[in-house]
């Protein structure tokens, strides 16, 4: 079999197109897990050139090993750094500052009339409006008799 494991090959499609991978895993008779200089995913053997070379690795070997046995073979490795975790900045609210306040007395709040001096005042508000309307002379409605010629 060409693709076995410990096979390297170069990629040829694809963003990782023209660098040096190891077959780490065989998923198929198609597919297979690549590393080394690539991302390590699983790729297609259309997509892939072998290489006369073939690295003694184990099925499945961590990513560690095969960077190992690329750099005793002088290949370039495919490293990924981890990310810096840039620290949130934290909200403060505003605080509206309140000018100095001079001293003002503070304000009395009116009296309220009770509740009984209330139902005193309705009733005589009352009984003036009828005064008032007794007061007041009626006044005689005369009708208009339009003369007739």
């Amino acid at each position: 079999m060409v693709f076995e494991i410990g096979r390297v090959c170069v990629k040829i499609a694809g963003r990782d197109s023209n660098r040096r991978c190891v077959i780490v895993d065989t998923v198929d008779d198609k597919i297979v897990l690549i590393d080394g200089d690539v991302r390590r995913r699983k790729c297609n053997v259309i997509h892939l050139e072998p290489l006369d070379s073939v690295i003694k690795i184990k099925k499945g070997a961590s990513h560690s090993e095969v960077a190992k046995e690329f750099k005793d073979l002088g290949f370039n490795v495919w490293e990924t750094k981890p990310r810096k975790t840039a620290e949130r900045p934290k909200k403060v609210r505003k605080v509206k500052e309140k000018p100095a306040e001079e001293e003002k007395p503070a304000k009395k709040k009116a009296e309220k009339p009770k509740k009984e001096e209330k139902k005193e005042e309705a009733e005589e508000t009352e009984l003036e409006k009828i005064a008032e309307t007794e007061e007041k002379p009626k006044k005689k409605t005369v009708k208009k008799v339009a003369k007739k010629e």
